[in-house]
């Protein structure tokens, strides 16, 4: 990531610099997050602080008393979030089932822990030159003290196990980690791994430390994590996930020292009130102050971007939300309580930022980053920290927001049977989340929407029976992360990637990645042949056309990339109309010097091995190993997935095979050794080598019978009525829907852009809808001329007019600074 500097605070008279937004005089707001009783619930240990609610200050010798005498009550509001807390029902056999884990995890834990070693205190933690194995010794000394400290465990209050864990932390203070030990590898283990660990063993252990071991510890974390608003050795600006991870280890630590000025420095970090605003995690980076920041963080339209460009909501950003709801949590009620009205911002996170990408228990691998390629993040694991913190979030949303929340969290946890959150989440999590099921709130229902995200190139389709995600990337947002020797095998995650999520609920689980052909990822259209491991990671496409619009309210939208491959001549540009069931893809003006150019139809890992496969309506051979060349095909159907229409007939190659693959080969920091094998089938349409002008086009019909498939193949309901190099456009036979991708100034038949722009135009009995976007951000407005006469305005968006031509109506829209949103307007038939 770039290396942000501090800002100089060496001019003391700069009138902007920005105080806690709740000491700003006249402001009315006041954020929902300020209600003590509320959280004290959430945390299910009752506040005792008396702190007045919604107030902000700086720090001053008051605050500093405050924690002083409270820092009792602050201690064991985090350890009820680490233990759940007193009074815990352990013949509930859910309780139970929850304290059996964590004696498990610790008995795992506890294995090989050796003080008397000289080389490691775990025998398989030993590196000197790897940073995580000393963040992996803390977090395993972390796992065992809770067991020690919760109830019912094997564990529970050992006094020989005490001394172990105690003996274990003297070693790491000694050997490792402190002031008199020099960092190496990733700074990130130092000042947020080690010491996140290492301030909740303490917090759990307190009682037994003593003074001096309890000094030792937080001086060690204050040696490497001081200011909750810089971060790495060479003091950067901490940004995003890392600035609240920075923060939640500052105030821990205050929290085991007494320091009352570091809690309110933390408070202040959120907002960054050092920076004016600018790295705030609070605000929307498209909004005020924060524009002028790195960049990093959540977007008013739900997108969330972290070490600069890359897409990271179901990574970073549910860390963020995580470890943000643990903070807010601790400092509710105190002197310390967050008072920015931008908390107020948590509401879109939720709703625009995780709600349309959680599929089912599963965050769309899109969004993911290098985290599809640990094997510990799948399963559904990473859904299930964002359920954790809108949990914790409830009480501090009164009213309408929370019944929201509460109807959401009931379905996430309720649709995903793949993974049972009850049975997996901590004790704190599982106490709170009982009590939102038992709300006599209704869940919400399975998620039917079509949202895009055009801050970071991305769109999720969102059907009864299916869901679908598509991936690019542009001049914008970078294409993939590999660092730390992670995914390393990501080079076209964002060359069109087409993410299908079915009742296979595990599809994107047990071994997916690895396995699954890095070089043939489904909708993508590539050059042949594998890159040298993280070829490419980071990088921006020169073009700018990523994006496209969606009609409110309703599951259409069109989307589209122009494609200039990474380390080739491969050029082209692709399409999805996504309308309601039925996505029509489309492509044209795919070319390159060299190289076999190929589009692929699909990879699926086949839940069962023998899933047939019609072609035409013949059966293909369900062998491993099987392929083919596949001629005049119209029709296809995959048993578990659904139907592939081509209008147009057309020649693919399938391929049935097992995949053997080991972690290891795309992530060398946390993979194993362990080889998986997968079934897969492949289609793909070969382009030919060096070709020139190649294009494509079929519908795809995900959850479709296969009698529906072949029905849709002699009356195809969406038909092409353009692909050229300047405008894909397709049109819907059941209503007329019109769906088009300018890539310049162009026509398909009633409808003229005067350069880039996507459009839909939907009849709807006597009324014509029209949405429309600028997908390449850069024009400062769009002109699109409807060849129908008659029509007249009954509604538009601000920025959005029209006006009667000879043959029709020309509508103009200010796209200016719109960032590639949608803008919308309804016409009335004379």
């Amino acid at each position: 990531m770039p290396r942000w500097q501090r800002p100089s605070t060496a001019d003391t008279s700069c009138e902007g610099r920005m105080t806690n937004p709740g000491t700003t005089p006249g402001a009315t707001r006041r954020t929902v997050l300020a209600g003590a009783a509320a959280l004290g619930a959430a945390a299910a240990l009752p506040l005792t602080l008396t702190a007045t609610a919604g107030t902000a200050h700086a720090a001053d010798a008051a605050d500093a008393d405050a924690v002083i005498d409270d820092a009792a009550a602050l201690r064991t509001r985090w350890h009820t979030l680490l233990t759940g807390g007193p009074g815990l029902d352990l013949t509930d056999p859910q309780i139970a089932a929850a304290v059996a884990r964590i004696g498990k995890a610790a008995t795992t834990s506890v294995k090989g822990l050796d003080p008397a070693r000289t080389d490691g205190l775990f025998p398989d933690l030993t590196s000197t030159t790897l940073s995580n194995h000393v963040t992996t010794s803390f977090k395993r000394l972390a796992t065992v003290a809770t067991a020690w400290a919760v109830p019912g465990t094997p564990q529970y209050g050992d006094t020989v196990l005490r001394d172990l864990l105690l003996a274990g932390l003297d070693w790491m203070l000694t050997s490792r980690y402190g002031p008199g030990h020099t960092r190496f590898d990733n700074d990130w283990d130092w000042e947020i791994g080690s010491a996140l660990a290492l301030n909740d063993a303490a917090v759990l252990l307190y009682d037994a430390l003593g003074t001096e071991r309890l000094g030792r510890i937080t001086g060690a974390v204050r040696h490497y994590t001081p200011d909750p608003n810089l971060w790495r050795a060479d003091r950067q600006i901490a940004t995003g996930a890392n600035r609240v991870w920075i923060s939640t280890v500052v105030a821990v630590n205050a929290v085991l020292s007494g320091t009352g000025d570091d809690l309110a420095r933390v408070r202040d970090a959120l907002s960054d009130v050092e920076g004016s605003g600018a790295n705030s995690v609070l605000a929307f980076n498209d909004a005020s102050a924060a524009a002028e920041g790195t960049g990093e963080g959540f977007y008013s339209d739900g997108s969330f971007l972290q070490h600069y460009k890359h897409p990271y909501n179901g990574g970073y950003g549910k860390e963020l939300l995580n470890n943000l709801s643990r903070l807010l949590n601790l400092l509710a009620g105190t002197a310390w309580t967050v008072t920015d009205p931008d908390l107020d911002n948590i509401r879109g996170w939720v709703d625009d930022g995780f709600d349309p990408l959680l599929v089912r228990g599963d965050v769309m691998a899109s969004v993911c980053g290098r985290e599809i390629a640990r094997p510990s993040k799948q399963g559904h694991v990473s859904a299930q920290t964002v359920i954790e913190a809108v949990v914790r979030l409830i009480p501090s949303f009164p009213g309408e927001t929370a019944d929201r929340f509460t109807a959401l969290v009931k379905q996430w946890i309720a649709e995903d049977t793949y993974r049972d959150f009850l049975a997996a989440t901590d004790l704190a999590s599982l106490v709170a989340a009982r009590q939102v099921i038992a709300s006599p709130v209704p869940a919400r229902g399975p998620l039917v929407a079509h949202k895009q995200h055009p801050r970071m190139d991305k769109a999720a389709h969102r059907r009864p029976s299916f869901s679908l995600g598509i991936s690019a990337y542009s001049s914008r947002i970078y294409n993939y992360e590999s660092i730390q020797n992670e995914n390393l095998h990501a080079w076209h995650l964002s060359d069109g990637m087409v993410l299908l999520y079915t009742d296979d609920l595990g599809h994107y689980s047990e071994d997916y990645w690895p396995t699954v052909d890095p070089a043939r990822l489904p909708g993508t259209t590539v050059i042949a042949g594998r890159p040298a491991d993280a070829a490419g990671q980071r990088t921006t496409s020169t073009a700018d056309w990523a994006g496209g619009t969606a009609l409110p309210g309703t599951t259409l939208g069109a989307y589209g990339m122009e494609l200039r491959a990474y380390g080739s001549s491969l050029h082209g540009l692709k399409s999805w109309f996504c309308l309601d069931d039925v996505i029509a893809c489309v492509g044209s003006g795919i070319g390159a010097d060299s190289g076999t150019a190929e589009t692929v139809v699909e990879n699926r890992k086949l839940r069962d091995p023998k899933a047939a496969l019609l072609v035409n309506g013949t059966a293909a051979p369900t062998d491993a190993g099987w392929s083919d060349r596949l001629d005049e095909v119209r029709w296809l159907h995959l048993a578990g997935t659904g139907g592939y229409v081509f209008p147009e007939p057309v020649t693919l190659n399938g391929l049935r095979e097992e995949r053997t693959a080991t972690w290891r080969e795309i992530n060398l920091k946390y993979g194993t050794d362990t080889s998986v094998t997968r079934p897969y089938l492949t289609l793909w349409q070969d382009h030919g080598a060096a070709p020139s002008g190649a294009g494509y086009y079929w519908l795809q019909a995900p959850a479709a019978s296969a009698e529906r498939t072949k029905q849709w193949s002699s009356a195809p309901p969406v038909k092409l009525i353009a692909r050229s190099t300047a405008v894909h456009a397709v049109r819907r036979c059941a209503d007329g829907l019109v769906a088009a991708n300018f890539w310049t100034a162009g026509t398909a038949q009633e409808l003229t852009a005067d350069g880039p722009a996507s459009v839909l135009v939907r009849p709807d009995g006597k009324t014509v809808k029209v949405s429309l976007s600028d997908p390449t951000q850069l024009r400062s407005s769009v002109v699109l001329d409807l060849a129908q006469r008659g029509l007249s305005v009954v509604s538009a968006d601000p920025g959005v007019s029209a006006a009667p031509t000879g043959n029709g109506i020309r509508i103009t829209a200010d796209t200016a600074g719109r960032h590639g949103a949608t803008l919308n307007l309804t016409l009335k038939r004379s």
